[in-house]
C-alpha cells in the first residue's frame, strides 16, 4: 500500500510539473511570436487533418476543443473520417466552417462559435492574410498558431507537435510522440547516410486524380519527404513551384529510379484506395490500370518493376515518420529489409492515441 501511495504521488508530481504556465509566450511555425493567455478550450483548424495532431494530444478526445473545422476528412479521406466519427459521434455535429486554404470562410459563423484560438497550416497563411482573416483576428485578440508537416516536413513536424503539446497544455503527451518520431527519423537519416549513390524518384501524389500525367510535389509535400529519406526527387528539378504536372518526356528523360503514386479513398475510383478497410486485392487492379496510361510503360522503373504506391496523407499528416518508412523500403529495399512500418503505424496509433486500431492499406505492394 505504501509502495501504491508511492507512486501516486510521484506521478501526480510529475504531471504538474508538466503542466503549462500560463500566460505563455511561444514562437510558431511562421517565427511569429506571441501570448497565449489562458488555455484554449474553443479551437478553429484551418486545415481539419490536424485533428490527427490533436488526437496525440487530447486523446480521450481530439475534438473536445474543436469549434469550427475544414472537414477535409470527410472530402478526401472518407475511410478516415468513417472511424473518427464513429469513435467521437460529436464530430459529425461541428460546423465545417470551410477555413480553406483560399481564405475563404464565413468569418462571422466562425466568431459566433467564441473562438479562443485558431490552429493553421504555413502554406495557409499567404491566403489568409489576402482575404483579412488574420487582421481580423488580431484585431479581436484570437492568436493564430502557425504549424507545418507540409513546405518543410523533416524539419518542422515534430516541433510543431511541440509547440502545440505547450498551447493545450499538453507537453507529456507531446514529448512522448515527438521522442517516438526522433528515433525512426534517427535511424532511418544513418542509414540513408551510408548509401553511396541515391536514386532519382519521381512521385505522383494522388495518381489517376487527373487525365493529365504528371503530378507532382517539389521541395515541399512528397517531394520533402522523398528528399528526407535521402532521395534525388525529380520534381524538385523541374517544378519552379510547390507543385505542378510534368510532361511525360521529361519524366522518361530525367531516368528515375523509382516511381512512386500515391492514393486515398475518393469519390473518384481512378485513384489508389489506400486507407482504412481496404485490402491489397482492392488497390491491385488499380495499380495496374495506372501503369497503363499511356507513355507509363516508357520509363525505366515501370520496365523494371521498381513502382510502389502508398497513403497520400502522410504529407501532410503528424504520422510522416511512416510514410518516410515506406519510401525508404521502397528506395533502399536491402538497407531498411527488417523496417515494418505497418507495424510502426499501430504502434503509434495503440500507444500514443486514442483512435481505433483498425486493419489499414498504407503501402503496394503489401510487403511492408
Amino acid at each position: 500500500m505504501k509502495t501504491r501511495l508511492l507512486l501516486a504521488m510521484a506521478l501526480l508530481a510529475s504531471t504538474a510539473a508538466a503542466a503549462t504556465t500560463y500566460p505563455l509566450t511561444i514562437t510558431d511555425m511562421d517565427g511569429h511570436t506571441q501570448t497565449i493567455r489562458q488555455e484554449p478550450q474553443h479551437v478553429i483548424l484551418q486545415d481539419g487533418r490536424d485533428v490527427l495532431t490533436l488526437a496525440l494530444l487530447d486523446r480521450d478526445n481530439p475534438f473536445r476543443r474543436v469549434v469550427a473545422w475544414n472537414n477535409l476528412p470527410k472530402k478526401q479521406d472518407t475511410q478516415t473520417w468513417d472511424l473518427l466519427k464513429s469513435r467521437w459521434p460529436q464530430a459529425s455535429k461541428i460546423v465545417d466552417m470551410g477555413f480553406s486554404d483560399q481564405g475563404q470562410v464565413n468569418l462571422e459563423s466562425v466568431l459566433a462559435q467564441k473562438p479562443d484560438l485558431m490552429i493553421a497550416q504555413l502554406r495557409a497563411k499567404p491566403a489568409l492574410q489576402q482575404s483579412g482573416v488574420l487582421n481580423t483576428l488580431t484585431s479581436l485578440h484570437i492568436p493564430v498558431v502557425f504549424v507545418d508537416y507540409e513546405l518543410h516536413p523533416a524539419q518542422n513536424t515534430a516541433p510543431s507537435v511541440t509547440l502545440l503539446g505547450k498551447v493545450l497544455n499538453r507537453e507529456s503527451e507531446a514529448k512522448a510522440y515527438t521522442d517516438f518520431y526522433q528515433q525512426k527519423f534517427d535511424r532511418i537519416t544513418k542509414a540513408v547516410a551510408a548509401v553511396p549513390d541515391k536514386p532519382r524518384v519521381f512521385i505522383e501524389p494522388i495518381a489517376g486524380n487527373s487525365d493529365n500525367c504528371c503530378f507532382t510535389h517539389s521541395h515541399n509535400g512528397w517531394g520533402g519527404l522523398v528528399e528526407a529519406v535521402g532521395g534525388k526527387n525529380i520534381g524538385s528539378e523541374l517544378l519552379p513551384g510547390n507543385a505542378g504536372f510534368v510532361a511525360l518526356e521529361k519524366i522518361i528523360a530525367m531516368k528515375p529510379d523509382v516511381y512512386i503514386m500515391t492514393g486515398s479513398k475518393r469519390p473518384n475510383g481512378n485513384v489508389l484506395p489506400f486507407g482504412y478497410g481496404v485490402s491489397s486485392q482492392a488497390i491491385t487492379p488499380v495499380f495496374q490500370t495506372l501503369l497503363k496510361r499511356t507513355g507509363l510503360a516508357q520509363i525505366e522503373p515501370v520496365k523494371q518493376g521498381r513502382v510502389y504506391g502508398v497513403y497520400h496523407h502522410f504529407y501532410n499528416h503528424p504520422y510522416n515518420i511512416i510514410g518516410m518508412e515506406i519510401l525508404a523500403k521502397d528506395l533502399y529495399p536491402q538497407q531498411f529489409a527488417d523496417l515494418r512500418p505497418v507495424d510502426d503505424f499501430h504502434t503509434i496509433v495503440k500507444t500514443f492515441t486514442h483512435l481505433p486500431d483498425d486493419a489499414i492499406a498504407l503501402s503496394y505492394p503489401d510487403n511492408q
